[in-house]
Formats: C-alpha cells, sequence, structure tokens
C-alpha cells in the first residue's frame, strides 16, 4: 500500500495550478474535466504518479470559495534549504505565514506558506542520515 494523492477543493483552479507550479515548482501531471458531475480534477507533483505521492486539486463548477475547517492542518513538503526556499517562494509572490527558523520546542528548520485558497504548507529541511 502507500498513499496516492490528498485532495485539496479550489475555488479558482488555474490560480491554483499557477500557484504549485510557478511558486512551489511542481508540474501539472494531468487534468481532466467532468461535465456530468460539473467539477474539474488536476493532478500537480515533483515526480510521476506512479512513483510519488502527489496534490488532487478539485475545481467543482460555480464554487470560488471553501471554509477551511478547525480539523485541517497542513501539506509538508521537505526542502534542501528552508530559508532559501522561502525566499524563492516570496520573490515568485509566495505568502509567507511563518519565516523560516528552528520550530517551537525544537531544532528542525521549518516555515509556513499559504496556498492561494488558504492552505498552509509547511517546509521542512532536508534531515541528513
Amino acid at each position: 500500500m502507500r498513499i496516492l494523492h490528498t485532495m485539496l477543493r479550489t475555488g479558482d483552479l488555474q490560480r491554483s495550478i499557477d500557484f504549485y507550479t510557478q511558486v512551489l515548482g511542481m508540474r501539472l501531471l494531468r487534468q481532466k474535466d467532468y461535465p456530468d458531475g460539473e467539477f474539474t480534477l488536476a493532478f500537480i507533483g515533483y515526480g510521476d504518479e506512479s512513483d510519488n505521492t502527489v496534490i488532487e486539486l478539485t475545481y467543482n463548477w460555480g464554487v470560488d470559495t471553501y471554509e477551511m475547517g478547525s480539523a485541517y492542518g497542513h501539506i509538508a513538503i521537505e526542502v534542501d534549504d528552508v530559508y532559501k526556499a522561502t525566499d524563492d517562494i516570496r520573490t515568485r509572490g509566495g505568502k509567507i505565514l511563518r519565516d523560516a527558523g528552528p520550530m517551537n520546542a525544537g531544532t528542525t528548520i521549518i516555515a509556513f506558506v499559504e496556498d492561494p485558497d488558504g492552505y498552509p504548507i509547511e517546509l521542512i529541511g532536508k534531515k541528513s542520515h
């Protein structure tokens, strides 16, 4: 077994695709409209779905906002250098929620950014093993 994808609902599909591809450096892997269900799915990620976990962006036609809810946490992405990644994301127009630095009560370097629909994304520095 393996995790295939995480689904996020988006109020503006192209805006979200642009954020994940242009700001976070992912690739649009596939996209399909479902007219009978009035929704579109787009799959994005850093590598092919056969070997990587990806994000499914779901756009329900005519719905432009969602309530985040209190149970949702965040998506985490490992990066080589959190400070550089945060600077790069800021330069590309990304919203920084928490600048790079040690996590609370720990030493792991983290930062948080926000996607266009308000979903938090944690950047975690790559650990040397």
